[in-house]
């Protein structure tokens, strides 16, 4: 009990001065069929903007098009409901919750209570190791994995964006926020990298964490969900 007070306190918190957005997209279970879709990131061709505000030529979207919704129904991995939460559990779930409110002030965000009712799963697991072209092994500390899934038999069918974020709990606080918000983007449409290290979504990360959005991160924002997307639904 105490462990599932513990979540909601933190989570629950992200509604505190921020927008009212309605919860009526996200009371319908998801689930649907997986697209096998190869590549389903492609580069978008967008040309970089004169003078360079944003990073826009550097996203990239799929054959079906952008992968944006009008709300994001997203599921935070709770706290083992038998135990008190470890310090470790409580820092990740302090630091997913501090970066879910910054990208809650410019997305409409509704925090669900059963994965399957999510678009966005969050969990606390440390990535599996990839490796490079050269057979040399890589880990992060984070990592989000698009897919996109049919749901339902109508014509044309809904096709939605489903994204699993894996964050490891093995940072510092900062850095653990850091990591949350910077795959939050990529979950949200941001499937591309910055060049500017204090940009949420900068390729590499640079000396200090990066627990804000920039203006460089807003504006590219505000550039991709004013494009139009067969795979945005609702209003």
């Amino acid at each position: 009990m105490r462990a599932s007070l513990a979540r909601a306190s933190l989570l629950l918190g992200l509604a505190a001065g921020l927008p009212s957005w309605s919860e009526a997209p996200c009371r319908q279970v998801r689930s649907g069929t997986a697209l096998a879709i190869d590549p389903l990131l492609i580069p978008a061709g967008h040309p970089q903007p004169e003078p360079p505000s944003d990073y826009r030529h550097r996203l990239q979207t799929t054959p079906l098009g952008w992968p944006l919704q009008s709300t994001w129904c997203v599921w935070v991995e709770p706290a083992d409901s038998e135990a008190s939460p470890s310090r470790s559990t409580e820092r990740w779930l302090q630091a997913v919750a501090g970066a879910l409110k910054e990208w809650q002030q410019v997305l409409p965000i509704v925090l669900v209570n059963q994965p399957e009712l999510a678009q966005v799963t969050i969990w606390r697991r440390r990535p599996p190791l990839r490796w490079d072209a050269k057979g040399r092994p890589r880990a992060s500390h984070g990592r989000a994995s698009l897919s996109l899934q049919k749901r339902g038999e109508g014509a044309p069918p809904l096709v939605e964006p489903k994204v699993e974020v894996l964050i490891g709990a093995g940072q510092r606080q900062e850095a653990l926020q850091a990591t949350a918000l910077h795959e939050l983007g990529h979950a949200f449409g941001l499937w591309g990298h910055s060049d500017e290290p204090g940009d949420a979504m900068a390729a590499s990360p640079g000396a200090t964490p990066v627990l804000q959005l920039s203006v460089r991160d807003r504006r590219t924002l505000e550039w991709l969900y004013g494009q139009p997307s067969r795979l945005r639904s609702g209003p």
